[in-house]
């Protein structure tokens, strides 16, 4: 090689010189003498990307019971691995971030009802519990018994005008069923019920009565005009709803109608009581 070909050499190592001198003051001086050290030995020529994946994957593929190739260093200019480490995002503490608990806010409007949904399975029986306290005692008017006995002291005749019977002596009136202001008996339990009038005729007098239910003639007790004055007896089971009445009641007739009595003996009574209460089979 001639004169000329020498400073051509030297040209192109100035040249490469002036070229790498900024690239090799950024590389560490570790890497920089393994590259200086590399660039001394013979560089193979570059492969396709194929073989070099081929024979990066078989460097890295160990068989078992070998050891693990050591790390090995990369130049710069080699795809994949970048030469400065990353540098981890900053982390920012949110909890000094956060406010103070705001107020509370409105009550929102109430939601539609959703659709009723199936019956559950029965539940299992409890267990049964104490005995309760005594109640209050029922109505009176609600029992199951009736009876009432009354008695008149004083004479009655008329034959102007029908007239109820009232009596002024009580023997029995059971829970006052019966009134002694207008003379009839309220039913206040239905069901059966006796009944039983007794009167003393008057001499020279007719004797014409009527048991009534309600407004209703039931049975008469009827005495011809005589000379002697006698007892008469009437008597009767009627079946009586609640608030029906029992009564008696002075007839109008044509003659002179009357009963006797006075006030040392009591000649006219009127009886009656419950038999079978009608809710009882």
């Amino acid at each position: 090689m001639g004169s000329y070909g020498r400073g051509f050499t030297l040209g192109c190592c100035l040249l490469l010189a002036i070229a790498w001198g900024p690239a090799l003051s950024l590389v560490p001086r570790g890497q920089q003498e393994q590259l200086e050290w590399e660039e001394k030995e013979e560089l193979p020529p570059p492969l396709d990307h194929e073989k070099r994946d081929e024979e990066t994957h078989e460097k890295h593929t160990t068989s078992q019971g070998e050891d693990l190739p050591m790390s090995r260093c990369y130049r710069c200019c080699d795809p994949g691995t970048p030469v400065y480490q990353t540098i981890p995002p900053p982390q920012i503490n949110i909890t000094i971030l956060k406010g103070e608990k705001g107020d509370r806010g409105d009550r929102g409007l109430q939601g539609k009802y959703g659709k009723t949904g199936s019956t559950g399975a029965r539940g299992h029986i409890g267990p049964k519990g104490q005995k309760g306290s005594m109640g209050a005692p029922g109505d009176r008017c609600k029992s199951h018994y009736a009876a009432f006995s009354v008695g008149r002291k004083k004479p009655l005749h008329s034959n102007d005008y029908f007239q109820p019977v009232v009596f002024d002596t009580q023997f029995v009136n059971l829970y006052e069923h019966f009134n002694m202001f207008t003379g009839k008996f309220f039913c206040y339990v239905p069901g059966i019920y006796f009944f039983s009038l007794n009167v003393h005729t008057w001499n020279q007098k007719e004797t014409y009565l009527h048991v009534m239910k309600n407004e209703e003639e039931v049975v008469i007790l009827y005495a011809q005009v005589s000379d002697r004055s006698i007892m008469q007896s009437q008597s009767l089971m009627l079946e009586l709803r609640e608030q029906d009445e029992v009564w008696v009641r002075l007839f109008k007739g044509e003659r002179e109608n009357a009963i006797f009595s006075d006030e040392f003996d009591t000649y006219i009574t009127f009886s009656g009581y419950l038999v079978k209460p009608a809710f009882e089979p």
